[in-house]
C-alpha cells in the first residue's frame, strides 16, 4: 500500500491528512482493462475518503475559530471565513 497525503497549513497550524492507496500488482505483462478499472475505482474511493477527512477537519477548524472570535467579544465575519477556508464544492 502507498499513501495519499494532503497537508493543511495555516499561520498557526499544520495538519497532514493521509489515506492508504491500493497499488496495482506489478508484473511483466500490461494490466488488463478490468484490472485498470478496479485500480482506478479504488483510487477514486481513496481520494473521496481523503476529501471527506479534509472537509471534517476544516469544519472543525472553522468552528474553533468562530468560538475563539466570539470568546474574544468579536463577531464572525462570514466573508473572511469564506476567504480563509473556501467554499465547499458540491458534486451534482
Amino acid at each position: 500500500m502507498s499513501n495519499l497525503t494532503a497537508t493543511y497549513t495555516s499561520p498557526t497550524t499544520s495538519s497532514p491528512r493521509t489515506v492508504s492507496l491500493p497499488l496495482p500488482t506489478v508484473s511483466n505483462t500490461p494490466p488488463t482493462t478490468d484490472a485498470r478499472v478496479v485500480h482506478l475505482t479504488e483510487l477514486q474511493s481513496s481520494i473521496k475518503a481523503l476529501q471527506a477527512d479534509l472537509n471534517t477537519f476544516l469544519t472543525q477548524k472553522m468552528e474553533e475559530d468562530k468560538a475563539d472570535s466570539v470568546t474574544k467579544g468579536g463577531k464572525v465575519d462570514d466573508t473572511k471565513e469564506e476567504e480563509n477556508y473556501g467554499e465547499e464544492a458540491v458534486d451534482d
